[in-house]
């Protein structure tokens, strides 16, 4: 496993302040950031994002050969962003049914249309309007939803 630092290690004390500072070097650096921590990397993963780490945990999978699968956590962006989505690549999708990050920003629509497009997709609504809920440290934590966004995901990839 490997968790890129795509913030110049810094850390927030909240989801507008992260997006604030996202602002300055832009989306187009923060997937940049992804791609360049996922070379010299061999093809058959399996890319996982969380939040902001959707963005280029989706671009690798969506444009990378040989990927196994991806899992987007509390986000989705729309797949004409970074080209088709490729028909038979496995993807989850986990987020609250009413986390205004997810729903407001219409991520809830771009993992909708990108489970119409893949072949074995499924996304995951858990009750709630936390944004970050798998994340003990946080207060949006939610350790049922989380424990079971954990099963799915290990069951999703122990089929792979």
């Amino acid at each position: 496993m490997h968790v890129p630092d795509l913030l110049d290690g810094k850390l927030f004390d909240s989801i507008p302040s992260g997006a604030a500072y996202v602002q300055t070097p832009g989306f187009s650096t923060i997937i940049a950031r992804g791609r360049a921590a996922a070379e010299g990397f061999p093809d058959d993963l399996v890319y996982i994002g969380m939040s902001l780490g959707v963005m280029p945990a989706q671009a690798l999978a969506q444009t990378r050969p040989g990927v196994r699968g991806a899992v987007f956590l509390h986000g989705a962006v729309p797949v004409s962003e970074f080209g088709e989505w490729p028909a038979r690549l496995p993807v989850q999708i986990h987020a609250m049914d009413a986390d205004p990050e997810f729903v407001d920003s219409g991520d809830i629509d771009a993992a909708r249309a990108l489970i119409a497009e893949a072949e074995d997709g499924a996304m995951f609504l858990y009750p709630g309007n936390g944004h970050l809920f798998t994340d003990a440290s946080l207060p949006d934590y939610d350790k049922a939803a989380a424990d079971l966004v954990m099963q799915r995901v290990l069951e999703f990839l122990g089929r792979l």
